[in-house]
């Protein structure tokens, strides 16, 4: 499955990329589950996450590694993979893109995920895809003058 979200922002790539920090990350996190940030390396390769997923009567722990990132003329990214997952992912690749197009600056949120079977696929996709899309407003407060 994928996920795919561009929300336009003020700032330049390199203004972006320095506010992509654990602040920021914070500020992401949706309202359900809460979460708690165990542990935020940063967004160079070889960097790890890991957070504490609350669903109220469990918790689950996801650790994603930075598998890569790259800064070059136009567009920086990094890209983050899921090392351990909560029970209801087998497989998570999220690329955070900030690119230069057309005098604008853009956050692209690619997202490709696997759950254990096809039918969970389809019904976590909402889900998620509202998890993402509430970042948009963030995204704009954090980089809009």
């Amino acid at each position: 499955m994928n996920i795919f979200l561009k929300t336009s922002v003020e700032k330049s790539i390199q203004e972006v990329w320095d506010g992509f920090d654990e602040k920021l990350f914070k500020a992401l996190a949706p309202p359900f589950p809460p979460f708690r940030v165990l542990r935020f390396d940063g967004c160079l390769t070889g960097d790890k996450v890991g957070i504490e997923l609350d669903f109220i009567f469990f918790k689950q722990n996801w650790e994603s590694d930075i598998i890569e990132h790259q800064k070059a003329d136009g567009e920086y990214y990094f890209v983050d993979k899921g090392s351990r997952l909560p029970f209801f992912l087998s497989t998570w690749l999220h690329k955070h893109r900030i690119v230069r197009e057309n005098e604008q600056t853009y956050i692209i949120d690619d997202i490709k995920y696997k759950t254990p079977n096809i039918i969970l696929d389809f019904l976590i996709y909402p889900v998620l895809y509202l998890q993402f899309l509430y970042r948009k407003p963030i995204y704009r407060r954090y980089f809009n003058t």
